[in-house]
């Protein structure tokens, strides 16, 4: 009977170690399986992160260049007001120029003592650019020309 007892506790001993082995080999799996998600984790982050960077830049470059256009619109239209005050010493301004299918605005002039005070304007697909030319008058001299955030 003890012998029996001993066969059979024996017997157990190596069923615990082969159940250990089994344990042991599936572990090896959930390890491998473990670092793929991870290892693919890491790789989706990164390439989210860089195609989310280019497509933000192209949104920088587009809002460049819009803002860019504005600004050689409302620069038209400065131009536009020199040549009119070149042409006649009363021009007054205040008025909206048609440049193709776009629109800039000639604000009135401003005469402080010798000196005129050129201003326009545009808004170009929500960019909104405002010039400021200051020139003596009446010689035509530009003494300032720049872009202002408001007037």
């Amino acid at each position: 009977m003890l012998l029996k007892f001993l066969t059979g506790f024996i017997k157990l001993i190596k069923l615990t170690k082969l159940i250990k082995l089994m344990k042991l080999k599936t572990n090896k799996g959930y390890i491998a399986i473990t670092s793929a998600i991870i290892i693919s984790f890491l790789l989706m982050t990164i390439v989210l992160t860089l195609s989310s960077a280019s497509f933000f830049s192209r949104s920088n470059v587009l809002d460049s260049n819009q803002k860019e256009t504005g600004l050689g619109l409302a620069e038209a239209c400065a131009d536009t007001a020199l040549l009119k005050l070149a042409q006649n010493s009363s021009y007054a301004g205040n008025e909206n120029i048609n440049i193709g299918s776009d629109t800039c605005s000639i604000l009135a002039l401003e005469s402080p003592s010798g000196q005129k005070v050129i201003k326009t304007w545009t808004n170009y697909k929500g960019y909104r650019t405002n010039i400021k030319i200051i020139l003596n008058y009446p010689v035509m001299t530009i003494i300032s020309w720049e872009e202002l955030p408001n007037f």
